[in-house]
């Protein structure tokens, strides 16, 4: 099975979620390829699709809602599963599921949609965003669970009927 694992983000911490998710894909014995949403022209090629975005203010980025608008009738052909990151801190906040979401799933058929914890590194971040993260007393730091994205990634596998490599 070939899967492909889309990601949009600002400073490269949905990225590396997607990175992780499809290193314990192929793991599990599938094929498994890192993209941005905008490079997917098509999903003809792609057995399922995993699809996740970074979330600010509240919203999805404009690149994996727009891969959702092109193709939305080949992925609903297709297994596919989304993931936001965004939420900081310990317990992780903002707890609200972005709006984006619900249209999201519901246009692409999603088998399931997770958030996980995202990553602020104020070196990375612009005048703006370090006022809205001052604003808002969002916590700098990594707050992502490594253990929970490749356990998610191992239940993708596990639903795909794939089997670990020896």
């Amino acid at each position: 099975m070939h899967i492909v694992v889309a990601a949009a983000g600002k400073h490269g911490a949905t990225t590396e979620i997607a990175e992780a998710i499809a290193t314990e894909l192929v793991h599990r014995g599938l094929t498994a390829e890192v993209t941005e949403p905008a490079a997917v022209i098509e999903v003809e090629p792609y057995d399922a699709v995993v699809l996740g975005s970074s979330v600010y203010l509240g919203r999805w980025q404009d690149s994996a809602k727009g891969m959702v608008d092109r193709l939305w009738p080949e992925l609903s052909k297709r297994p596919v599963w989304l993931f936001s990151s965004g939420p900081v801190g310990d317990p992780p906040k903002p707890t609200e599921e972005s709006p984006d979401v619900a249209a999201l799933v519901t246009a692409t058929g999603a088998r399931e949609h997770r958030v996980f914890a995202g990553r602020i590194d104020k070196a990375n971040l612009s005048f703006g965003e370090r006022a809205v993260v001052a604003a808002l007393r969002a916590p700098v730091g990594d707050s992502r669970d490594w253990d929970e994205i490749k356990t998610w990634a191992g239940s993708i596998a596990d639903a795909l009927g794939a089997t670990p490599h020896a």
